[in-house]
């Protein structure tokens, strides 16, 4: 089982690691990683995996997509030639996986200030590297909610808020009011859950990579807003 290195550090920007498995030539399982697959909405990290050739000189393959798998991650290399048995220097794409990070503490911090305010749940989500969409279970359509909940956001990403993660047991963290926040989901059913903290604004059950302090977010901007049907309502934010 790949041991995910980014759950206990999201700014860990290199690593080592021993290849378990080698799957169709080109898809690798690492027993560690820091690279993120897929998941809740955020895109894969990419980067290189650099392995010494005969000579002693880094050989590097690219790190394309990255995707969980039963074992934990597999990632997806653009080219065969990586072996059972290797060890590798993983690289991650420090300015996608930042950008990432902004943006999915920006959306925890939006949808925690609509939460509170009308006690409504996201009911989809992706994040990009400069933007990110979220969809909630809202009946009315009303642009101006959006647009005041951005100028809300920004207000309170000024108040630079410490961001932590760290495990409570699923029982205890049932337990907490809004602590999932996605409509119509349950938290894996997993003994241990990780909890993302925006110390004095939200806890939420969340297995995704975040920044230290909200005021590392930037600035948001209203893009559009659009009616996608009933108890379901699309805003799309820039951070700039």
């Amino acid at each position: 089982m790949t041991k995910m290195l980014y759950m206990d550090d999201s700014y860990l920007k290199e690593f080592d690691a021993t290849i378990l498995d080698v799957k169709e030539d080109k898809l690798i399982i690492l027993d560690q990683t820091a690279f993120y697959p897929t998941g809740g909405g955020q895109q894969n990290d990419t980067g290189i995996l650099k392995r010494k050739d005969a000579n002693g000189n880094d050989e590097e393959f690219k790190v394309i997509n990255v995707t969980k798998s039963e074992n934990g991650a597999l990632h997806e290399v653009d080219k065969p030639g990586l072996a059972i048995g290797d060890k590798i220097r993983g690289v991650i794409d420090w300015e996608r996986r930042y950008a990432h990070m902004k943006a999915h503490t920006a959306a925890h911090v939006s949808s925690a200030i609509l939460y509170k305010k009308f006690g409504v749940l996201i009911s989809g989500n992706q994040l990009y590297e400069d933007k990110f969409r979220m969809d909630f279970n809202l009946e009315n359509f009303d642009k101006n909610i959006f647009t005041s909940l951005i100028e809300t956001t920004n207000e309170d990403i000024k108040r630079a808020r410490k961001v932590k993660t760290y495990y409570l047991s699923r029982e205890e963290a049932m337990k907490i009011p809004g602590i999932i926040k996605l409509a119509g989901t349950a938290p894996p059913n997993v003994d241990t859950l990780r909890i993302v903290e925006i110390e004095g604004l939200d806890i939420e059950a969340d297995g995704g990579t975040h920044v230290h302090n909200t005021s590392e977010i930037g600035r948001l901007e209203f893009e559009s807003a659009e009616n996608k049907g009933k108890g379901r309502k699309r805003v799309t934010i820039r951070i700039v």
